[in-house]
């Protein structure tokens, strides 16, 4: 009789328990010769030694599908235990959300985003609104992440003040701040089991800081993602760019309809596509309307500012002519 401590490291313990602890009353039923006792993310198993060395395999077997699909259903348990061929995941899918939906490019603009990500080592993502690019372009860094092609994700975002003032903000600094990443946090916590995640964050294998916070550093080994860049001026987003380390890709994402910089100052955005349009290793993928994956008003209600916009524009060029 042996005893030994299985520790489930990169998952939700209750996924891969099922409801009612349903998977765990049907590993218990395939291996009768130990006694398998579960406790948060630690599995205390108590038996035979030969069947032992059979479960621990099963289990890590059970935790890789886990891993891979954040889901695992009861004839998932079957299957993977009896030895039968388990499921691949399907062409074009970037990694599963929590529900176990798979994430994938849902527009033509999309799959070029993941295409370019994969020949390139920068790639800007441009487009309005709802066309998910912070969402997708996390996706990728998540998958990185799992398939341990990155050691760590670098999120960044300028906090720049779209009518509130940040000094106003009740609490510290980390207070102030985590309002402007919000959507950053909701991503991640999508793909990610909330203790791991925590964890993740603890340990500075996800960080996630406002831009000012980048001057300085090296970032190697990492899936590195500069959202809202159409707010960083043309010094940020230079200074940012050049932080990139060896084995490191970066995603610099920016909608142009949203900047929030006051009229005077350039976006460093519109500066940094201009420069670098023709600089190999760098990839431009330009979203539009069509890519707009939120609910359909948000199409519309894109559209109907853009009308606007249009027209303003239309006015203030014939009052500038009647000046002339």
């Amino acid at each position: 009789m042996i005893e030994k401590h299985l520790v489930l490291e990169d998952i939700d313990p209750v996924v891969f328990y099922g409801v009612g602890n349903a998977n765990l009353q049907i590993v218990r039923s395939l291996y009768p010769k130990l006694r398998i006792v579960a406790r948060d993310n630690v599995i205390r198993v108590l038996g035979d030694e030969e069947q032992m060395a059979a479960f621990e395999e099963s289990v890590e077997r059970l935790r890789h599908h886990v891993v891979r699909f954040n889901a695992l259903k009861e004839e998932d348990v079957l299957d993977i235990i009896r030895g039968h061929r388990t499921k691949d995941v399907p062409d074009g899918v970037v990694v599963y959300s929590m529900s176990g939906r798979p994430i994938k490019a849902r527009t033509q603009n999309q799959q070029r985003l993941i295409e370019a990500y994969e020949k390139n080592d920068m790639v800007f993502a441009v487009g309005p609104a709802g066309t998910g690019k912070t969402y997708l372009s996390i996706a990728l860094a998540v998958k990185a992440l799992k398939e341990k092609t990155a050691k760590k994700i670098i999120l960044s975002r300028p906090a720049v003040e779209a009518g509130e003032k940040l000094g106003f903000l009740p609490g510290d600094m980390k207070d102030k701040i985590d309002p402007y990443l919000q959507p950053l946090y909701d991503a991640l916590e999508d793909m990610l089991p909330q203790v791991k995640l925590q964890d993740m964050m603890e340990k500075h294998v996800i960080q996630i800081a406002p831009l000012a916070f980048m001057r300085g550093r090296t970032l190697s080994d990492a899936v590195v993602i500069l959202d809202e860049a159409q707010n960083t001026t043309p010094a940020q987003i230079r200074m940012f760019l050049t932080r990139m380390g060896w084995n490191t890709k970066m995603i610099i994402t920016g909608d142009m309809t949203q900047i929030d910089l006051p009229h005077s100052q350039k976006s460093g955005l519109i500066e940094a596509l201009h420069i670098l349009n023709n600089v190999e290793g760098i990839g431009v993928v330009n979203l539009d309307r069509s890519d707009i994956v939120r609910h359909k008003l948000v199409t519309r209600i894109v559209n109907a500012y853009e009308a606007f916009d249009r027209e303003r524009e239309s006015k203030e060029r014939g009052h500038e002519d009647r000046k002339q």
